[in-house]
């Protein structure tokens, strides 16, 4: 897997996101653009863009005149949905490309779930809640491109605040060994069944 060159506003909300996604900024935190700038080192300009960015990612609110805080995670109900929503798309995308996929895309998603499986065995599990997200998003890119990325990554990123299941499960990194084996097989019936058991 080759590096992506971020951009600074890439790198500033990617370390956000992190933050969100580990607890470490809690539900309901307010955002303080003069310390994210003096924080990250840029003027204000890019904390406005990086906290538009992930307001339309659902992991921040922001109001007029109030500024941005920290999304709450979904109530029970909305995460229930958000999973049978996620199901669906990913199901969608394994059917388009399970033809054509070739052997190089399936290499590139063993490495993703290789770095996965080293972020699990360091207890890194921001980094590994990162690398998941990355597989899955791989396919799917494959299968729609932006538009099917689109709908699918304000769903997946918003259930992943607090998300515990990555840090109990060791059978995480096997489950996204099912997917890739069953899509090399051209097996449709396996892979939507192993996405099923993954997404939870």
């Amino acid at each position: 897997m080759k590096p992506k060159i971020l951009s600074v506003r890439d790198q500033i909300a990617d370390v956000l996101r992190s933050d969100i996604i580990s607890g470490e900024l809690a539900p309901n935190t307010k955002l303080n653009e003069i310390q994210l700038a003096e924080r990250f080192g840029v003027s204000r300009g890019p904390i406005r863009d990086v906290i538009l960015k992930l307001t339309k990612e659902g992991l921040l609110v922001s109001k007029n005149n109030v500024g941005a805080s920290v999304n709450s995670p979904l109530s029970p109900e909305l995460q229930k949905l958000s999973i049978d929503l996620r199901k669906k798309i990913e199901e969608f995308a394994v059917k388009a490309v399970i033809e054509s996929i070739s052997s190089d895309q399936l290499n590139e998603m063993d490495g993703i779930i290789d770095v996965m499986h080293e972020h699990f065995e360091k207890q890194e599990y921001t980094e590994l809640t990162k690398a998941d997200i990355t597989f899955h998003q791989y396919f799917i890119e494959l299968a729609g491109g932006e538009n099917l990325i689109n709908l699918w990554y304000p769903i997946v990123i918003r259930m992943r605040m607090n998300y515990q299941r990555i840090k109990t499960s060791s059978t995480l990194v096997d489950e996204h060994r099912d997917i890739v084996n069953a899509m090399r097989e051209r097996n449709v019936k396996d892979a939507i069944n192993a996405i099923r058991k993954n997404i939870k």
